[in-house]
């Protein structure tokens, strides 16, 4: 897939993806004769990755870690991995869930307050609009 097929499927621009390869997040898995970006369905997977992990306020290098990781177990070779270094993995990725559920919770918690201001914003315009105080 050329980089704009990626930008319409992910929902991310092209400058962003652009980025996410300089600083070596998803590199493209190939290029044409003529320079452009080529991308696979798992190109396109590990930007969805980065896609949700984004509004959650995860750093790059936080995303990177989690790539490294994921990429590391999913590998067909992960059986060769030593049981410590995968349970130190299975633990890191652990981690990077129970900080996912905090942030929702905690984007859950501001969007309430956010509703709970709009709603009484709509509440004071219409009583002003209706002239009473």
């Amino acid at each position: 897939m050329h980089i704009g097929q990626v930008a319409a499927r992910t929902g991310l621009s092209l400058r962003t993806i652009r980025h996410y390869d300089e600083v070596g997040l998803v590199r493209p898995s190939a290029r044409s004769h003529g320079g452009f970006r080529l991308y696979t369905e798992a190109d396109v997977a590990r930007l969805m990755v980065i896609r949700r992990m984004k509004p959650l306020g995860f750093t790059l290098d936080e995303m990177g870690e989690l790539l490294t990781i994921t990429d590391r177990l999913d590998d067909t070779g992960a059986a060769t991995l030593e049981t410590a270094e995968r349970e130190q993995m299975l633990a890191r990725l652990g981690q990077f869930e129970q900080a996912a559920r905090e942030r929702c919770e905690a984007l859950r918690t501001q969007l309430s307050r956010a509703e709970e201001f709009a709603a009484d914003l709509r509440h004071r315009a219409g009583q002003l609009a209706g002239g009473t105080a």
